[in-house]
This record gives structure tokens, C-alpha cells and sequence, in this order.
């Protein structure tokens, strides 16, 4: 069955937050019908279902939720989406989130974490109180929409409108603490857990306190978010694409501390590994550097790399030897580790490492961020790899992660179909809005990690 289900009360928000998922490499699928339910939920990482909910009256909310969960029969993570204003029927809908997977397994503690903040869309929770770019809910525009008018901007008080569930709230200041205050917090007896949070290093700190107490004890978690903590706890419950994820290579050649901390959290996030030139040094053997990856890749790490010691490279003549390294690396790296896609951070790297490997071009696919950009390299002995590149004073903290990310859905998306989903099932690693999805499908479970693409022409 699908490794998690996610209900969501409208279309659109079902299809932003299956992309989260599907940037992890996970095979996602949207269904609008309830029939389609148990014909993808064995198909599929990630099944999401809209019930297309939000207006109706909250008994039929509740209904339609609850068929939702029933038809997909399986035992993994559920994700209650809620609009990113808590706008509809949450409290309702959780109701039968929690009744239908509680009636599935009684044996087994369902717990919920309510961490609705989206903070990349400006959606945080700080006291409790969700915000809207700094501004309470009940004094923004959602307080006065025709259909769903929010009437609390207290999230315990949003879900409380409609459910008896026992909420309490982890505050800020313990979230900030890290893993551990928060892991003590959930030990807390309330059914919900409302959790604050104002970054994307939060909704990480509460998955990972989450995911730890589930190893603990056994608690199974639903979670009531906007998208990005489902993907979060997703993460840390160790949900994986079918079969080993693919090797992502990095050469990265900027020192700047914004790529330092982005580096940082491809290591925390990823559990990347990189061997470290030293600018002051003489350049290593890239055998040698090789050698330390290829190690690396065979202990289990998916995420390699290189990168140089971030000090100010003041004499060019080092800096062109550092360049001609790093370089050199790439090209014996991709032959030796056959990774799955190539990231890049520097400009000057990217066309040493491009040229290093024979390319003839660069096809674009996508922007994964403002100068970030994703796509596959043309022509030359490497043709069809996926390959992302980035400047290294571009982005947030994130950014590496997000384009490492972006390259294992784009290896994932392009593998030969194995597994036993319907015909017309879209492709693994891509959201697909089903059950009218587009096209041949090509699904599997990643086996080489490098694929050369055919017929592609310069």
C-alpha cells in the first residue's frame, strides 16, 4: 500500500503539497474520485486524495474523510492537509482521520501533530496563534471570506470549533531548543499537539523529535499541516523511494557562508559527505578524492561530494588549480559512482565541470529556485544525466537541499516501469493528477544509479 496517504480538501492544495512529496523522489498520484482510491493506494509512495471538502457542512466533511481512509486500507503515515488559513472543516475532518485509522488498528497510539506553518508562503505559528506574514488569521481577509470564514486564529481554537479531541501546545522558545525539548513536550497525554513554528529548521526539529518517539514507543502520528511538515516528518520516519535512492554527486566550489550553511543542512537533511580541499594546500590527487567518495557510496551515503575549505582564496593562480581539481574529480567521479544526478554550486565550476565531461550542452527543465536551475546535460559521453546548478551567494539555507532534492525526482521520474500500477499511472517521482493522468507511463524501482538518455540530440 501507499507509504502515505494524504486528504486534502481541494484540488489545488492537493497538488502543491503532492509536489513536496514528489521532490523527494516519491512516486505521488492525486485522485478526486473515491472509486480510484483503492485502485492506487498499492500503486503509489504517496496517495493523495481530494475530497474536495472544504464547503461542504461538516458532517459531510467528516464523511467523505473518513471513505477516504477507509478505502486506502493501509498503515502508513496520514497527512490531514489543511489549507494554509485553516480555512474549511479541519477540526471535522481530523475527527475522522483519527476515527478511521484508530478503527483500522486500535492496538496502536494515534497521536496528532498540528503544525499547520508554511513558512516559505509567509504562514507561521508563534504562541499558538497562526499568522499570515506577521498578521493573526482573524485580521486578515480570511476572517471575512464568503465560504469559509475563519473565526480564531488560535490553532487550538480552529480545531476545537469542531472537534473534542485534548490539545496542547509546544511553544516556540521549546522548539528552538532543539530535538530533545520538544521529544519531552510530546511525551505531554493531549491527543493534538499544536507545535510553533517560524522556519523550515522548526517543522524539521518537531519530525525529528516526532520520529524519535515513534521509535520509542510505537506512537503513530497523523499529521494535521499546510505541506511541508507532512513532508518533513515523512523524512524522518525514513519514508524512502521503492528500492535505493540515487547517488547525487556535488562539486561545489564556492566558500561563501551562504553556501557553508547550505552545505550544512544537505549533510543534517541528506546525510551528505564531502571531502574537503584545503585552497591553501596543493591541490590532492582527484584519485585520491575519488577514492574517499567511493568509500563513502559504498558505506551507504547517497549524497557525495567535494567542496573546498571555506577560507578566502586569495592567489588565482590557486584558485584556477582548485578549479582544474574539482573538475578533474567530476570526470572520474561520474564514471566511477554513476551517480544519478550532478549538482554544482559556482559558476566557474559548473562550465569546468561540463566541459570536464564532454558536454555539449545544457537542456533546461526547470527554475528550482531564482538562479537555481535543473535540467540534464546534451551531447558528449554523459548525455541524459540530470544535472542542477547554482550560484554559490544564491538561495536560502535550503537551496542545496532543494536542488539535491529536484535531482533524485528527476532520476526517479525517468526510470522503466516494474511495479504493478495502473497503465495510465503517471510517472514515479512526479506529481500526477489522476485518475486522467498524462500519458505512457515509466515506472520502477531506481536500479543504475547513472542514465544515459537516448535520442537525445545536441
Amino acid at each position: 500500500m501507499a507509504q502515505i496517504l494524504v486528504i486534502a480538501d481541494d484540488l489545488t492544495g492537493s497538488n502543491a503539497t503532492g509536489a513536496l512529496f514528489a521532490r523527494l523522489g516519491l512516486h505521488t498520484v492525486t485522485v478526486s474520485e473515491p472509486a480510484q482510491v483503492p485502485r492506487y493506494a498499492g500503486a503509489v509512495d504517496v496517495l493523495v486524495v481530494n475530497t474536495g471538502s472544504r464547503r461542504f457542512p461538516p458532517a459531510e466533511s467528516y464523511d467523505a474523510v473518513h471513505a477516504a481512509v477507509a478505502a486506502a486500507a493501509g498503515d502508513g503515515l496520514v497527512v490531514k492537509r489543511v489549507d494554509t488559513t485553516l480555512r474549511g472543516n479541519p477540526g471535522r475532518e481530523l475527527d475522522a482521520v483519527v476515527d478511521a485509522v484508530t478503527a483500522r488498528d486500535a492496538s496502536t497510539p494515534v497521536r496528532v501533530l498540528a503544525v499547520p506553518a508554511f513558512p516559505d508562503a509567509g504562514r507561521t505559528t508563534v504562541g499558538g496563534i497562526h499568522l499570515v506574514d506577521g498578521v493573526p488569521l482573524t485580521r486578515t481577509p480570511v476572517a471575512q471570506d464568503l465560504f469559509s470564514a475563519v473565526q480564531h486564529s488560535r490553532v487550538a481554537s480552529v480545531i476545537g470549533e469542531q472537534s473534542a479531541l485534548t490539545t496542547a501546545e509546544v511553544p516556540l522558545d521549546v522548539v528552538e531548543d532543539g530535538v530533545g525539548g520538544v521529544l519531552g513536550a510530546l511525551r505531554q497525554p493531549a491527543a493534538v499537539l499544536v507545535c510553533d513554528a517560524t522556519d523550515n529548521e522548526h517543522l524539521r526539529t518537531v519530525a525529528a523529535a516526532a520520529a524519535r518517539l515513534t521509535a520509542e514507543d510505537g506512537t503513530r502520528w497523523v499529521s494535521l499541516d499546510s505541506g511541508p511538515f507532512g513532508a518533513a516528518l515523512a523524512a524522518e520516519l525514513g519514508v524512502r523511494p521503492a528500492g535505493n535512492p540515487p547517488r547525487i554527486l556535488a562539486i561545489v566550489g564556492s566558500v561563501t557562508e551562504a553556501t557553508h550553511e547550505q552545505l550544512a543542512r544537505t549533510e543534517k537533511a541528506l546525510g551528505a559527505h564531502y571531502v574537503q580541499i584545503d585552497p591553501d594546500a596543493p591541490a590532492p590527487a582527484a584519485q585520491r578524492i575519488v577514492g574517499e567518495l567511493r568509500a563513502a557510496a559504498d558505506a551507504g551515503t547517497a549524497v557525495l561530494g567535494v567542496r573546498v575549505a571555506p577560507s578566502r582564496v586569495r592567489d588565482p593562480a590557486a584558485a584556477e588549480r582548485i578549479l582544474r581539481c574539482l573538475a578533474e574529480v567530476a570526470a572520474q567521479a561520474v564514471d566511477v559512482l554513476e551517480p544519478g544526478g550532478l549538482y554544482t554550486s559556482g559558476g566557474d565550476v559548473a562550465a569546468a565541470v561540463t566541459g570536464a565531461l564532454g558536454a555539449e550542452g545544457f537542456a533546461i527543465e526547470a527554475e528550482v529556485l531564482p538562479l537555481a536551475v535543473a535540467g540534464h546535460l546534451v551531447g558528449g559521453p554523459h548525455s541524459g544525466l540530470p544535472f542542477a546548478t547554482k550560484g554559490g551567494l544564491i538561495g536560502g539555507p535550503d537551496a542545496a537541499v532543494a536542488c539535491v532534492e529536484r535531482l533524485r525526482a528527476m532520476h526517479t521520474r525517468g526510470l522503466p516501469r516494474v511495479r504493478g500500477a495502473p497503465d495510465h499511472l503517471g510517472p514515479p517521482g512526479g506529481a500526477t493528477t489522476g485518475p486522467a493522468g498524462s500519458g505512457t507511463v515509466h515506472d520502477s524501482t531506481p536500479g543504475s544509479n547513472h542514465r544515459r538518455a537516448e535520442g537525445v540530440s545536441p
